[in-house]
């Protein structure tokens, strides 16, 4: 037996970050979020080039579509790699046939010889070369006709003259912006100085310490927030649309669910499924294209969220287009061949992890 779905959506995303699975340890072991930001993920973000990109794009591409996600809105960073990213992002997606919303999250994290500012308690004083290059990298996107979002790292990491600027870019473009909000408690004056800026097509992600209401769409990222170990985000408490994402870590949706799903319940446990399905639908709101794409399942009360939240090993089986065209044809893509994708993958998952 099976059924059908539309195509399922992520609402953010780190495609970049597909390469990060097996890469070397640390310098030193992380004991809070900042210490994992600093000594895992900033590390990656400086090491990878434009080839190490569209291999980790096309891989995370890939497996979104063998998860049933045919939409993906993604958030890059890197100061090496920042102009042309996001058409190296584009192209990747359009080449598995996945479409994405891209952003370039520009940060004053990085001077301008790429090393981190030496405070990270405090935020940056002034924009910085690297900010400006992510800047002109979204608004050349944008202005070429790529579908995105003006995106920010974080307020922590940022400068007012940086939060202004992309806020204003973002209002001239007719875009929102995609910035990580109160992820980690180093970040909790977020929403002091973001509220002026923020409006309602804002994507603001993850939320876990926002002590006030901001405009914009909030994206719940579970299975990241756990992994982190920056607390609950409690979802369901706040006054947004709330979409599911997975802050890098693959793209399968129906599993998010199901951490969405226990997340809340072990919060509230009058919590029921329908809350974070909801959450799930909420992707089409932000990707409506994603509507028209069929994904054929190899279970027959997928439509369910008391049925998928505790049934496990639901696949997709097949993924077609509005147009007719299948994109996945018994599990496997039929654009590129997946082997040959996991195979650049791990050349340049080597070459990302040499200069770590």
């Amino acid at each position: 037996m099976s059924a059908t779905t539309p195509g399922l959506v992520c609402g953010h995303h780190h495609l970049y970050s597909s390469l990060a699975r097996g890469m070397p340890a640390p310098p030193s072991r992380p004991t809070d979020f900042l210490g994992i930001l600093q000594q895992v993920w900033w590390r990656l973000d400086a090491a990878l080039d434009l080839d190490m990109l569209r291999a980790s794009a096309l891989l995370g591409a890939t497996e979104a579509l063998q998860c049933g996600t045919t939409a993906i809105i993604d958030h890059h960073e890197g100061p090496n790699a920042i102009e042309g990213s996001l058409q190296v992002i584009a192209d990747a997606c359009h080449e598995v046939g996945v479409s994405v919303m891209c952003a370039y999250g520009v940060s004053d994290r990085w001077q301008d010889n790429a090393t981190l500012w030496p405070d990270a308690t405090t935020p940056p004083s002034a924009m910085t070369s690297a900010a400006r290059r992510g800047l002109a990298e979204c608004e050349g996107f944008i202005r070429s006709g790529g579908k995105a979002m003006v995106g920010v790292h974080a307020a922590f990491t940022c400068s007012e003259d940086t939060l202004e600027a992309a806020a204003g870019l973002a209002r001239d473009l007719g875009v929102g912006v995609h910035v990580h909000v109160a992820e980690g408690s180093i970040d909790t004056p977020a929403g002091a100085r973001l509220e002026h800026l923020a409006t309602d097509d804002w994507l603001l992600v993850h939320g876990v310490h926002l002590d006030r209401r901001l405009p914009g769409v909030l994206a719940h990222n579970p299975r990241s927030n756990m992994n982190n170990a920056v607390g609950y985000a409690r979802p369901a408490q706040r006054p947004n649309t709330v979409v599911l994402g997975t802050d890098g870590i693959g793209a399968d949706m129906l599993e998010e669910f199901r951490l969405a799903y226990v997340a809340h319940r072990a919060d509230d446990v009058t919590a029921s499924p329908e809350a974070a399905w909801q959450w799930l639908a909420n992707g089409w709101q932000l990707m409506p294209g994603a509507l028209t794409d069929t994904v054929t399942w190899n279970y027959d009360h997928v439509d369910s969220p008391w049925h998928v939240a505790f049934t496990p090993g639901i696949r997709a089986l097949q993924v077609q287009r509005a147009d007719g065209e299948v994109l996945l044809r018994d599990g496997l893509p039929t654009r590129v061949d997946i082997a040959e994708i996991r195979a650049k993958a791990a050349e340049q998952a080597t070459r990302l992890f040499s200069r770590l």
